[in-house]
C-alpha cells in the first residue's frame, strides 16, 4: 500500500484526452459515474457522452477538452477513494490545466468551482487563439538553455514572439508563439542539433505572451472562485513552490496562461522532498512517462482504468 507521507498525486493537462476515456471506469464504479453525471448537470451539457463516445473533433476543442479531462481525472480519484478509502497524499501537482484539477483534488477548490473555471479557461484560450493566432512545437533533444537562446534569436529576427512553454523532461521541450517566430525557432533548433523539431496540431499559443489578450477576463473568473487551505500542498507550475494560501493559488492561476510550465523542476522538487511514489490520475500515462525520464528510480503509477486502480489498492 502507498504511504501517504511519500506519495504525490499527479493530474495531466491537454493531450491526454481520447474518445472513450472514463467509460469503462464509470461502468464499474458508481463513484466515478457520479462525478461524470455531476459535471453533466453543472455544465448543462452531456459531457459524459462526449468523453465516452465523441465525436473526436468536438472533444479536442479546448473549450470541451479542459472540463472533460478535469471530470475524468476526478472520476478516477473518486473510484480510487471508493477502493482504498480516504487517502491524502503528501503533495499534488498538475500539468497546466491539471493544476486546477489538483487544487480540486485536495479540497482547495470545490468540484463545481473548478469545473466552471476550467470551462471558462478553455473558452478564453480558444478566444485568445482567434484574437492572437499562434501555434506550438515540440523540440526533442535540446537543452532548455539552448532553446531559450534560440527563441530569443527567433523573436529578434522575426519581430514576433516565441518562448519555451513547457520544460517537460530532459530532452523534451515545447515552444509557443506567433507562427513566423515559431517556424524560425524550429529551423534554428534543427540547425542546432535537435533530433526533432515539429509543429503540434494546435492553433493556440498556450503559455506564451499571446495569451495576454484574455488574462484580464481570466483573472475575473479566478477571482470569482472560493479557495480554501488545501489538504495537501500543490506545487505551482510557474514558481515550483507549494501553494498554501488562497492568495498564492490565485496568483499562480493568473500567471499560468502566459508563464512556462516548469514540469521537470517540479518533479525534481518533489523528489528532493523525499517523495517516492507518484500516482497519475488521468486517462493516459503521459506524466508517468515524463517522470521516468526525469528520475528512473521513482515509482510511477498510472491509474486510469479499473484494473490499474484495483492493482494499486491491493499493492
Amino acid at each position: 500500500m502507498l504511504a501517504p507521507g511519500t506519495t504525490v498525486f499527479l493530474f495531466p493537462g491537454q493531450g491526454s484526452q481520447f474518445v472513450g476515456m472514463g467509460r469503462e471506469l464509470a461502468e464499474s464504479s458508481p463513484a466515478a459515474k457520479r462525478v461524470f453525471k455531476s459535471a453533466d448537470r453543472l455544465l448543462g451539457i452531456d459531457l459524459s457522452a462526449l468523453c465516452w463516445h465523441g465525436p473526436a473533433d468536438e472533444l479536442i476543442d479546448t473549450h470541451n477538452t479542459q472540463p472533460a479531462l478535469y471530470a475524468c481525472s476526478l472520476a478516477i480519484l473518486a473510484a480510487l477513494h471508493a477502493d482504498v478509502g480516504d487517502f491524502t497524499p503528501a503533495f499534488a501537482a498538475g500539468h497546466s490545466l491539471g493544476e486546477i484539477t489538483a487544487l480540486a483534488a485536495v479540497d482547495a477548490l470545490s468540484f463545481e468551482d473548478g469545473l466552471q473555471l476550467v470551462r471558462e479557461r478553455g473558452r478564453l484560450m480558444k478566444l485568445a487563439g482567434e484574437r492572437q493566432p499562434g501555434g506550438m512545437a515540440a523540440i526533442i533533444r535540446l537543452e532548455r538553455e539552448q532553446m531559450v537562446e534560440i527563441c530569443a534569436q527567433a523573436s529578434e529576427e522575426s519581430g514576433l514572439q516565441v518562448q519555451v512553454a513547457n520544460d517537460n523532461c530532459p530532452g523534451q521541450l515545447v515552444v509557443s508563439g506567433h507562427v513566423p517566430a515559431l517556424e524560425k525557432a524550429i529551423e534554428l533548433a534543427g540547425a542546432d542539433g535537435a533530433r526533432r523539431a515539429m509543429r503540434l496540431p494546435i492553433s493556440i499559443a498556450a503559455h506564451s505572451p499571446l495569451m495576454e489578450c484574455v488574462v484580464a477576463e481570466y483573472r475575473d473568473a479566478v477571482q470569482g472562485r472560493h479557495f480554501s487551505a488545501p489538504d495537501a500542498p500543490v506545487i505551482a507550475n510557474s514558481t515550483v513552490e507549494p501553494m498554501l494560501t488562497a492568495e498564492a493559488m490565485r496568483a499562480e492561476l493568473n500567471a499560468q496562461l502566459t508563464a512556462p510550465v516548469r514540469w521537470r523542476e517540479s518533479m525534481l522538487r518533489l523528489l528532493s522532498e523525499g517523495m517516492t511514489d507518484f500516482v497519475e490520475l488521468g486517462p493516459k500515462d503521459v506524466l508517468t512517462g515524463l517522470l521516468r525520464r526525469i528520475e528512473r528510480s521513482a515509482n510511477a503509477h498510472a491509474v486510469g482504468t479499473p484494473e490499474a486502480i484495483a492493482a494499486l489498492a491491493s499493492a
